[in-house]
This record gives structure tokens, sequence and C-alpha cells, in this order.
């Protein structure tokens, strides 16, 4: 009877020069190649489920410091844009900016009673998000 050694099945009827002179190939994963590929697809949902949290992350802060002003979609047709009349977030004359100058922006602010300076209030990550964001907002 056959026994059994790390999941092979041991054929005594199959001598070492068999295995020699045929090309010998086990069907059975390896455990290693198994672990690699889990190893893989671990690290492939981590970066995905990152990537979801930070473009959720620059929503966020979009629509929590910014959206009251430029509006959910960044068109600036909520009262205050209107009133200041705020071009889109997606215009080309927005999007033709540095994400430097648009960084400064949201930093310092925008003139006299336009835009506050939000660099007391957020850190350089959550401003970095925010262009991020607005880069999204292109028509």
């Amino acid at each position: 009877m056959p026994g059994m050694f790390a999941g092979y099945r041991l054929d005594d009827q199959r001598s070492t020069s068999d295995c020699e002179s045929e090309a010998f190939v086990s069907t059975k994963p390896s455990a290693t190649v198994f672990l690699n590929g889990a190893a893989l697809a671990v690290l492939a949902l981590t970066l995905s489920f990152s990537t979801y949290a930070h473009a959720d992350n620059a929503a966020y802060n979009y629509r929590a410091h910014c959206a009251a002003c430029h509006g959910a979609t960044g068109a600036g047709e909520t009262m205050i844009g209107k009133n200041l009349k705020l071009r889109s977030l997606g215009s080309p004359e927005v999007q033709a900016q540095s994400d430097e100058e648009l960084f400064n922006i949201i930093s310092k602010g925008k003139g006299k009673n336009r835009m506050p300076a939000f660099d007391h209030r957020l850190s350089r990550d959550q401003m970095n998000d925010i262009v991020r964001y607005v880069r999204s907002l292109k028509k």
C-alpha cells in the first residue's frame, strides 16, 4: 500500500530513475506559491482601500470646508457663491493654476472678505486633498 509524504502519494512502482528520466512535474500547488498569491491579494486590497479612503478624505474635506461657498459640484451655485460671483472650480481658468497656486489660495485665503485662510484650520495633507479634489472637478 502506498504511503503519503508531505501531501504527495508515494508510489512504490516508480523508481528514482523514472523521475530523473521523465519531466517530473508536481500538479499540487506549492505552499509558497499560495502564500505569495495570498500576500499579493492582501497587498492589492490594502492599496485599493487606502486609495478609496484617500478619495473619501478629499471629498469629506471639500464638503466640510469648501462646499458652503463653492457648492457640492464646485460650480459656486450657492447663495454665498453667487453673491461673490465665484468661478466654477472646474473652469479652465481655475484648472490652469498650478497645484502650488491652489494650495496657497486655500492656505492663505484670497482677497479681503472673500475666501478665508485655512492654514490654521487644516493640515497640509488636508489642503493637498482639497487640491486633488478640485482637480477632479475639471470639466
